[in-house]
């Protein structure tokens, strides 16, 4: 069943203005904390009992490289009860959330409308927060706030790739060289300390930390918090109060595991000895200063992950209108590449562009379940179970990888678990359009099922393109990358000390069946929930009614562990 969210979407955000008693582009109150400011945003959800807002804390980064004025603020993502409290300290408990790679705030919207609402209903009040990195500081969401205000896709179109005027500005590009060199300082210990930050403005008291806050996050982000656990803020073991540990009651893993350092399933990225560890880590540094961004010519860049937000904008706006997208993407071989890994259905059509992949008719929602569908996607850390792609043939996919591989134990899971699925026909006569998650008749063997599908292409498309801390991340920071997987690098040791921090406080982890092969947290306190047919971001965006018409699993336990951690 398809649910059109956008005749809704005016009656959504009353209810939430009237719960605050401001309009969507007014401040809420910010207390007495100075330099903080929190805007409740728009929404078309269909979950009317939850409230969001986007949160802003005056923090001026350390001296360094020149950075804008705008990057000396943290923002994160606030969700609370629409009938809950309204301070945070009145709260039951607060789940922060890291994000993953490429990843920003705006990626947990639904998991967290859905934990928030599920604990509502038992009349249990909590919050979610999901922080945001400073290096989306630099991004500019001008074009697709303002097409969510027209309703016209054109709006954004013309912003980005036009050079029109939206909101009194143009947009300048993306940032690179000069303007992104200050990036090479947003390593591992700016974003913990960024993370500490965030918790001691809002809740000054340990105590109240310690009782109140669950910290985890999604991929990347369970690695993040595991280095959180384990950190010393002051540098001094003997006080503790500033230790990780101490400002949570609990942890949670969304398809990741709670532990400093990166690890897969079988394969355990070693400890260097100090001497070694001192080497890899200035060798970093000098990678890092020559490229504080981490992008690739192709596919992972600021303009890719920006056309997965316009992608979204377009399926949000006009669900059924045909390559409202792909007709106005430029034409630059950054984004042909791009189509050509993503959507080639063989190696003969990736090496000569035969057939052009502009040239598939499709709705705007099969434009965004090719890109992101397990059936679709080739990465496993892209992929999510949205649907099925039904209008014209379908055959089997063997690029980059034929499934024999990508399904096999060689991939070590890195692909997903979906055989993978293109169309055949390139004719203005044939339009591919969507099957939703729960469009059950349309969900056949043998590529898939009611039982692997999970999130709707509507929900995914919202999360991509609504909130302002937006789902995809433009400028990812190469240093954190490196500082992750360094677990004894010099330049740590100070803070790096808590070793037992992780095994302090109980664990919840969630394991996609589809997701990245992470090792598990090896913590006696660790208990890990499966999730058959999700993917890796099925986890954050899965509806909140599942195709056995129970509630989604993972708000439904998160919303339990929040209530009770032990």
């Amino acid at each position: 069943m398809r649910l059109r969210r956008n005749s809704v979407s005016a009656l959504v955000t009353a209810v939430a203005m009237a719960a605050f008693g401001v309009s969507a582009a007014t401040p809420v109150a910010s207390g007495e904390v100075p330099g903080r400011t929190e805007t409740v945003y728009s929404t078309s959800s269909p979950v009317t009992s939850v409230v969001a807002s986007k949160v802003t804390l005056a923090v001026p980064l350390p001296p360094g490289s020149p950075h804008p004025q705008a990057c000396d603020t943290l923002a994160y993502l606030r969700w609370r009860a629409v009938d809950g409290p309204r301070s945070s300290a009145d709260a039951e408990r607060v789940l922060v959330a890291q994000p993953g790679v490429f990843e920003g705030a705006g990626a947990f919207d639904s998991v967290a409308r859905n934990t928030v609402a599920l604990a509502a209903d038992s009349g249990r009040y909590i919050e979610f927060w999901a922080l945001d990195r400073r290096s989306n500081c630099l991004e500019d969401h001008t074009g697709v706030a303002a097409a969510l205000r027209t309703g016209s896709f054109d709006t954004a179109a013309d912003y980005y790739f036009g050079g029109a005027e939206a909101d009194g500005r143009r947009f300048g590009g993306y940032a690179e060289g000069a303007a992104t060199a200050w990036l090479r300082d947003q390593g591992l210990a700016q974003t913990l300390r960024d993370e500490y930050d965030v918790l001691r403005i809002e809740f000054p008291d340990q105590a109240v930390r310690k009782r109140k806050v669950l910290c985890g996050g999604h991929s990347l982000g369970g690695f993040v918090t595991g280095y959180f656990a384990e950190w010393d803020f002051d540098g001094n073991p003997a006080t503790t109060d500033d230790a990780g540990y101490n400002q949570c009651s609990g942890y949670f893993a969304l398809d990741t595991a709670i532990q400093a350092g990166l690890s897969l399933r079988g394969l355990q990225v070693p400890e260097l000895p100090a001497p070694i560890a001192g080497s890899v880590e200035a060798a970093s540094w000098q990678l890092d200063t020559a490229l504080p961004v981490l992008r690739l010519p192709a596919v992972i860049n600021p303009e890719t992950t920006n056309l997965l937000a316009l992608a979204g904008l377009a399926a949000r706006l006009s669900p059924d209108g045909v390559n409202d997208l792909v007709r106005r993407l430029p034409d630059n071989p950054n984004v042909a590449a791009t189509l050509r890994t993503l959507l080639s259905r063989d190696a003969a059509m990736f090496v000569t562009g035969q057939p052009d992949v502009r040239d598939l008719n499709a709705t705007n929602e099969a434009v965004l379940g090719a890109i992101l569908d397990d059936n679709s996607q080739p990465l496993g850390f892209l992929q999510a179970s949205v649907g099925f792609p039904v209008g014209g043939p379908i055959g089997s996919k063997s690029f980059p990888l034929p499934d024999s591989i990508a399904l096999s134990p060689l991939a070590m899971g890195m692909f997903g678990d979906a055989p993978k699925v293109s169309p055949t026909v390139y004719h203005p006569d044939t339009l591919y359009r969507w099957a939703d998650y729960d469009d059950t008749a349309e969900l056949t063997a043998p590529y898939t099922s009611p039982t692997s599908e999970v999130t709707a292409i509507g929900e995914l498309a919202r999360s991509l393109c609504e909130p302002p801390l937006d789902f995809t991340e433009w400028y990812f920071p190469t240093r954190l990358s490196l500082d992750l997987q360094q677990t004894t690098a010099p330049s740590f040791a100070g803070h790096h000390i808590h070793l037992d921090g992780v095994d302090r406080n109980p664990i919840l982890t969630f394991r996609s069946s589809g997701g990245i092969p992470v090792a598990d947290s090896g913590s006696p306190r660790d208990e890990v929930i499966h999730l058959p047919g999700y993917n890796h971001i099925d986890v954050l965006t899965a509806a909140a009614r599942q195709n056995d018409g129970r509630p989604e699993v993972v708000s439904a336990r998160l919303a339990a562990f929040a209530t009770d951690p032990a």
